[in-house]
């Protein structure tokens, strides 16, 4: 879970610092760069799995490597995220892994090497990355989001007293420290230290903790990054069956719908179970579209498929591919929040499309379900889950929260991304850097007075000149009229 994004040098966010709750919704007008927002946290992910520049050209519009860094701008980029991890987990090897701190902040700072004499393309440097704890005693306040203690004494360990990555800018390396197995009696911390030089890195250090052995914490805190997911829901993948074989999670494009949900209802357990589960989702959709009478997986035998049945109260059943494009984004989201496997950031653009504005209301209670519900211990029943969204719809900024909202806006060099948040909410007790927006100008954000288009302009001014010359006809002065 993403509690805070620093962000300087990252295409048009020039200088960043914003803070996230379990559910966070960001509006603003088309092109000021909410999702430039989404794309940093989304290179954080690549920049724990990849070299630099495959990890820059996997984000959108990362074709040419220089278009991610602000353009004008030094080349320099830091990216700083405060964020809590797993307890537990496994490595890439299978071994368990156990963090010493849950509450870590992971900071990378790169530089942009331009194409010129001796260097054939744009290249990126590693300036500095450090990987350190917060402690328990810090976490309330660094938090800021109204939260249960229960929550944050289910969600925080603290144990070790030294950090995990450091940057020696002397040497001109990055260390990293053991972070050792805890075991009785063992002492915290300590053990083995790596050096790597920062002239020679093609990649983060923090890509290459993939074994338990050698640092726990950052095992942990790398498959966090890489956990974050973009959700772009095509109804294309939403339609199509799954064979047995196929994954069985959700996919961010939303492959795997019916194999995923043949899995809650449990492919080996027993109907009782099953049809539990079915009634549940069956019932989460009826939210949404009248008429639904229930939910299945239908197993072809034969062809070995799994295909998503609906059934109506009083009609036939159908194949769920016959659902408007934006009811199957829902039951997506739906058959989401059923399952206690998928944790992490989910980033949805635009959640209202699709959505009869009637209904806006019934995706964003789903999108906040999906959220861990931070009054109550992490859990089975209450993943650690986070859910950020952006919009341009005044119909979804009058239905959110308002500690749940940002205000996006474009201004200054290279149009910077600025965010404020609603006066008086959790935010403005928590950061200084955030500015805030006035209750009026949020009322005018939900009643705007639209603003015709050059063209639209140009038609109510001819319109305009045809009725006066009208009205100069009708009351043209007649012979002999002394006004």
């Amino acid at each position: 879970m993403l509690t805070r994004l620093q962000v300087r040098g990252f295409k048009n966010l020039v200088d960043v610092d914003v803070r996230f709750g379990p559910f966070t919704c960001i509006a603003g007008s088309n092109g000021v760069g909410k999702s430039n927002l989404f794309d940093a946290i989304l290179f954080l992910r690549e920049l724990a799995e990849r070299p630099f520049v495959e990890a820059a050209r996997a984000v959108r519009g990362g074709e040419e490597v220089r278009s991610l860094f602000t353009t004008p701008g030094d080349g320099r980029m830091t990216l700083a995220a405060e964020l809590l991890v797993p307890e537990e987990g496994v490595d890439d090897f299978g071994q368990r892994a156990e963090a010493s701190n849950t509450f870590v902040r992971y900071e990378v700072s790169l530089q942009l090497e331009r194409q010129g004499p001796g260097r054939p393309r744009d290249e990126i440097r590693l300036v500095s990355e450090g990987l350190s704890y917060i402690t328990s005693g810090e976490a309330r306040s660094r938090l800021g989001f109204e939260h249960q203690k229960v929550w944050r004494d289910s969600v925080i360990r603290a144990g070790r007293r030294a950090s995990y990555l450091s940057t020696d800018l002397l040497k001109g390396v990055v260390k990293r420290h053991q972070d050792r197995p805890r075991t009785e009696g063992a002492p915290k911390g300590g053990g083995r230290t790596w050096e790597f030089p920062l002239a020679t890195l093609p990649r983060t250090v923090l890509s290459s903790a993939r074994n338990a052995q050698e640092g726990q914490t950052a095992v942990l805190v790398r498959q966090a990054l890489r956990g974050a997911r973009l959700l772009q829901l095509e109804p294309a993948a939403l339609r199509r069956p799954d064979d047995e074989g196929s994954p069985d999670h959700l996919e961010a494009d939303g492959s795997h719908l019916p194999a995923t949900l043949y899995r809650l209802a449990g492919a080996w357990g027993s109907d009782e179970e099953a049809e539990a589960v079915y009634a549940t989702l069956a019932n989460r959709l009826a939210e949404l579209l009248e008429g639904v009478g229930g939910i299945r997986i239908d197993r072809d035998e034969k062809r070995k498929l799994l295909t998503l049945m609906l059934k109506e109260l009083q009609g036939p059943e159908f194949p769920a591919s016959s659902l408007s494009d934006g009811t199957l984004r829902f039951l997506a989201l739906a058959i989401l929040e059923m399952d206690s496997e998928e944790t992490g950031v989910l980033c949805l653009e635009e959640p209202e499309n699709g959505i009869h504005p009637r209904r806006i209301g019934t995706m964003l209670e789903l999108l906040q379900d999906i959220a861990v519900d931070p009054s109550q211990a992490v859990g089975p029943g209450n993943p650690l889950r986070q859910i950020l969204v952006n919009t341009h719809s005044p119909a979804v900024v009058g239905q959110v929260p308002e500690g749940s909202l940002l205000f996006a806006e474009a201004s200054g060099r290279a149009a910077a991304l600025r965010l404020r948040c609603v006066h008086g909410t959790w935010r403005t007790r928590a950061s200084e850097e955030v500015g805030t927006i006035a209750l009026g100008q949020v009322l005018a954000y939900l009643n705007p007075v639209p603003e015709a288009s050059p063209r639209g302009k140009a038609r109510v001014a001819d319109y305009a000149r045809r009725e006066v010359r009208q009205l100069s006809l009708c009351f043209e002065p007649q012979e002999g009229y002394e006004p």
